[in-house]
């Protein structure tokens, strides 16, 4: 078999699938390092307005560099593909070990602890927070050392950002604050899951964990859980400090640090004194995006979020009265249940995922559509509500809500609840003051 070339890296077999990207094994000629080569169509790219998110993610990949983190080596580009070269990482899932040989020893918990809370906070030096901690994106090198991996959903916010907005992460291991949709401190947030993380190295299940999901959501906003009795007295109160509801008393990874349980055997890592980070590559893979054919390849990624033409927005607005498309009307009363956002596609769903099973949903998605169902407030019926991601312009998202089953004042308050604990990715005309876009119009015409 003849191998492929590109640039010094012979690339060989498929070693994993994304939704945009194939992940193939290949070797550096010059030094015969092995390297994982993640392959992304341009294109594909363009066309679902991924260029800004991708590039941010390679340039956090490429700012934190940290024998803890993943590496990513340098990116590549040809006409029609994005070649990302990353550490090839031999050792598979720290979720994967837990499932396997179930709870780890109290040295070896210990150990990846260490390891994960000196790569975070060399992140959060960096200003970058990771936001979606769990051991799905733990990796473990030959050595069996932590790699930090999938900042798909890290935030790098502007100087003199203090709090974040964007409600997103895994429900079991997101912080009590992140789910108020008040704003949170990325930090402390981050802080959080490493207590979840540890917890479930020491346990190995979850310390928060219940089918119904209203339940889940208390017991996280009010940290109600308990250790098991095999946990050392060191290992429980270093979990109990961190998983503090109140985030501007939780254990900061300064203090955690002189912790005596923590202490044992640490042998902090050691970082090179100084090491210039270029985003040259980073930019000039991507300089000649406006030149490309957005109809070109496809591939065979995930076709990404349905594209509305005018037909659609017309069919959408009933009519060609533009002015109705957030609008849907029934009977006399008319209901906002649209909205518009100018977040990733991926992040909008994410987003309503977390704040829907804050509510006490259950959440289905499938491609870029996605399922609510549950009990109805009253507790007397089943409820159920379609939502689905539609792109209408670049950069710009559409969200339809419809309602499938349940009483319509009941679909109203939801979407009421529901879009008000999305005020950080529903996006408004400069005008327009910062309120509630869903509304219930009560009869009579607008003057």
């Amino acid at each position: 078999m003849v191998l492929r070339k590109v640039g010094k890296y012979e690339v060989g077999r498929t070693v994993g699938e994304g939704t945009f990207a194939k992940v193939k094994f290949a070797q550096n000629t010059e030094t015969g390092e092995s390297v994982a080569m993640k392959v992304l169509d341009r294109s594909a790219i363009i066309r679902h307005k991924m260029v800004d998110q991708i590039k941010r993610e390679i340039s956090i990949m490429k700012l934190v560099r940290h024998p803890y983190v993943v590496r990513l080596h340098e990116v590549l580009a040809s006409r029609t593909k994005i070649y990302i070269i990353l550490e090839f990482i031999t050792g598979g899932e720290l979720f994967d070990k837990i499932v396997r040989h179930g709870r780890l020893n109290e040295a070896e918990s210990r150990k990846y602890f260490q390891q994960l809370i000196d790569g975070v906070d060399y992140c959060h030096s960096k200003g970058v927070y990771h936001r979606d901690l769990k051991p799905e994106n733990l990796l473990l090198d030959s050595q069996g050392n932590l790699k930090i991996s999938d900042f798909g959903l890290s935030a790098l916010p502007e100087p003199g950002v203090c709090l974040l907005r964007t409600t997103c992460g895994t429900p079991n291991y997101v912080a009590p604050e992140v789910l108020s949709h008040k704003g949170y401190n990325g930090a402390a947030a981050d802080i959080w899951s490493c207590g979840v993380i540890l917890y479930v190295l020491m346990a190995g299940y979850l310390p928060f964990d219940e089918l119904d999901l209203t339940t889940l959501y208390s017991k996280i906003q009010n940290a109600e859980f308990s250790c098991p009795s095999w946990f050392p007295i060191g290992a429980k109160s270093v979990i109990h400090r961190i998983l503090d509801p109140n985030p501007e008393t939780r254990i900061t990874i300064e203090h955690m640090r002189e912790d005596e349980w923590f202490k044992k055997n640490y042998n902090p890592v050691r970082l090179l004194e100084y090491e210039v980070v270029n985003l040259d590559d980073v930019n000039a893979a991507f300089q000649e995006d406006e030149d490309l054919d957005p109809g070109g390849e496809t591939g065979d990624e995930d076709t990404g979020p349905l594209i509305l033409n005018a037909f659609d927005l017309i069919t959408l607005s009933q009519g060609l009265n533009l002015s109705t498309l957030f609008d849907r009307g029934q009977d006399s009363t008319m209901y906002q249940t649209r909205f518009v956002s100018q977040k990733p596609a991926k992040v909008v769903l994410s987003s309503m995922e977390v704040v829907a099973q804050s509510m006490g949903f259950k959440t289905h998605i499938r491609n870029y559509k996605m399922r609510v169902e549950g009990l109805t407030a009253s507790k007397t019926s089943h409820f159920s509500i379609i939502m689905e991601v539609f792109e209408v312009a670049p950069t710009f998202f559409m969200v339809d809500i419809q309602k499938a089953a349940g009483e319509a004042n009941e679909y109203l308050e939801f979407c009421k609840s529901f879009c008000a604990n999305l005020d950080d990715i529903i996006w408004r005309p400069p005008s327009e003051t910062v309120r509630t876009r869903v509304v219930a119009k009560g009869k009579g015409k607008k003057r």
